[in-house]
């Protein structure tokens, strides 16, 4: 199983609610398909360098988990299919950005005690 980071931008005139289902429905998604989430951040609302569907901003979701190859490319279509996902991006991690990774959790794990 490869390890991957997908980040994706959610509309932003989305309530707090339909947030966090659109979060859990493709994270239940990847974990039915035989998935390991490593970790997951909600970047929250922040300002877009330029307007995607005429928004100014967007609720940014950071996911990271270890998968098939085949299970990424149905994951990338659902994305594509629901509505309230303006982009996503999701890369392979290769040995150094995997250990990076881990050391960025670490700090944020440290800068929130």
């Amino acid at each position: 199983m490869n390890q991957y980071e997908t980040v994706f931008i959610l509309n932003p005139v989305l309530s707090e609610t339909q947030v966090k289902e659109t979060v859990s429905k493709f994270e239940d998604f990847l974990t039915s398909r035989g998935a390991e989430m490593v970790a997951k951040e909600d970047w929250g609302l922040k300002k877009l360098a330029y307007e995607i569907q005429h928004k100014k901003s967007g609720f940014y979701h950071l996911f990271e988990f270890k998968a098939p190859a085949e299970v990424l490319i149905a994951f990338e279509t659902e994305f594509r299919r629901d509505e309230r996902v303006m982009r996503f991006l999701t890369v392979s991690l290769d040995k150094h950005a995997i250990s990076w990774a881990e050391r960025r959790r670490e700090k944020l794990k440290i800068a929130k005690a």
